[in-house]
């Protein structure tokens, strides 16, 4: 399976969580008791839909053909007080970074963020109280039982913002897959043309004294990819759970002020938000550059950002690189 096919970061699936049992009306008869007192057992709980956290799972692909997800119902209750069996609840693993939508309102009801976090995403309709619960000393012989309540059914998306302590931003070609390559055990698709990145790489950066972090190679950005344009929110989306945002502008740039503009502007119109988060500059690719070129790209960065000069293929700067991005992600928390 191609690479394009294999990350499924976004399905839409029909749900429906099970009906509760109708309780019961019945009255104990045997031999003893021609006309006893009402006994009729409560209906069992409709099956839930469950969302599990599962830390080994990188995408939604296991769920790409689940288009319908049915819970059982509860079953009914009968006599001598027998409660219906409830129905069997429906577990869908998911990994790390889901959320589940309604597609409808849009609105979302839950979001997985650790291993093994279960939630009950669609509840199971409860079971409908049998005939015992409504006798009094007015109405000895109740007539009524509940029925069961409906479960909950809808459209719903499942999507995946992937999780990662670092997330490298810039332009199809500017290095970033050289990068992770390099500094992670991550064998990311690397090639001279726009696009190589079709899906989000993950790997995991071995820093001093057996410490790491997460780094996430993530689709490249063009512009217009705010309205849609390219690989668009679909690579955006991802953006937002990253703690630090490491911008990759490649030396051989033409403008490599204009292009850090260009980039800061894309996550403005996606979400003002993303320029709340901690933000490094690396030039990649400087083993072509000399002293005199680096002073010239240093006068066009931004002063209040800062900046280093890489190199993936010299290994230059790079450990630096995970200097600065440790101190990032491990400074103190202002409250």
């Amino acid at each position: 399976m191609s690479e394009k096919n294999n990350f499924i970061d976004q399905i839409r699936i029909f749900c429906r969580s099970g009906h509760g049992g109708a309780g019961a009306k019945h009255f104990m008869r045997n031999k003893l008791t021609a006309k006893g007192g009402p006994d009729g057992g409560d209906g069992g709980r409709g099956g839930h839909i469950i969302l599990k956290g599962n830390a080994q799972l990188w995408t939604l692909l296991h769920l790409r053909y689940y288009k319908n997800v049915l819970a059982k119902n509860g079953e009914n209750g009968s006599g001598s007080n027998c409660t219906g069996k409830d129905g069997d609840d429906i577990i869908i693993e998911v990994p790390l970074g889901t959320i589940a939508k309604d597609e409808e309102s849009g609105k979302i009801e839950a979001e997985i963020l650790e291993d093994k976090q279960e939630i009950v995403w669609l509840k199971g309709g409860r079971g409908g109280l049998g005939n015992q619960h409504f006798a009094r000393p007015t109405n000895q012989v109740p007539e009524h039982a509940q029925p069961g309540e409906e479960g909950v059914e809808g459209w719903k998306q499942l999507e995946l913002k992937v999780l990662a302590d670092v997330g490298l931003v810039g332009f199809p070609n500017a290095g970033k897959s050289t990068l992770l390559s390099v500094i992670t055990a991550a064998k990311p698709k690397i090639a001279n043309y726009a696009f190589t990145t079709l899906t989000p790489q993950l790997g995991i950066v071995q820093y001093r004294d057996d410490k790491s972090f997460c780094i996430a190679d993530l689709p490249g950005i063009i512009e217009g990819a705010a309205e849609g344009k390219g690989l668009g929110h679909r690579f955006l989306r991802h953006i937002e759970r990253n703690s630090c945002l490491l911008f990759i502008i490649p030396a051989d740039s033409l403008h490599h002020k204009n292009e850090f503009n260009i980039l800061l502007n894309e996550l403005k119109e996606y979400n003002p938000e993303l320029l709340h988060k901690d933000i490094l500059i690396a030039i990649s690719k400087s083993d072509m550059l000399d002293d005199e070129l680096k002073k010239e790209i240093k006068k066009e960065l931004p002063k209040n950002i800062p900046h280093l000069f890489i190199s993936s293929v010299t290994q230059t700067g790079l450990t630096e690189l995970k200097d600065a991005l440790w101190k990032i992600l491990n400074k103190p928390t202002t409250t």
